[in-house]
């Protein structure tokens, strides 16, 4: 599958996006390991610790089905340029992919930025060091 394919698949999941409070929707989608794309949106909530985001969405549907590893995701919110994923995704999706995942990011006005897991989140927490130190 390629990247534009995803990026259409997130672009889809942001039209579901639930945000009555920041009105920024977020569509994110991914290409899972067993061959399936799961997509996410961000869900808000009035006690805003509670809001999820669109990557996390995506990463929890996937995990939920059975599937462990993404290949490749995209990320689309309005703005002049590409949305960036907050911390909290870009640790949960080095949970889920490797370094060398690619990851294209992007804004409803057109602009791309292809990146990866790895440039998201350099030094990411993973695994190994949690089992060293527990």
């Amino acid at each position: 599958m390629d990247l534009e394919k995803l990026m259409n698949a997130a672009k889809a999941a942001r039209d579901n996006a639930y945000v009555p409070y920041s009105h920024f929707a977020v569509g994110a989608a991914l290409l899972a390991d067993d061959g399936n794309v799961y997509t996410g949106c961000n869900v808000e909530n009035a006690s805003f610790g509670l809001t999820n985001c669109a990557e996390r969405t995506a990463i929890f549907q996937m995990v939920a089905n059975g599937a462990r590893k993404i290949v490749a995701m995209a990320v689309i919110a309005e703005g002049e340029r590409p949305v960036s994923p907050c911390g909290a995704c870009r640790q949960v999706m080095a949970e889920f992919g490797v370094s060398e995942t690619p990851v294209m990011l992007a804004s409803v006005e057109g602009q791309t930025k292809a990146t990866t897991i790895g440039q998201l989140l350099p030094y990411a927490f993973d695994k190994g060091d949690f089992y060293e130190h527990a």
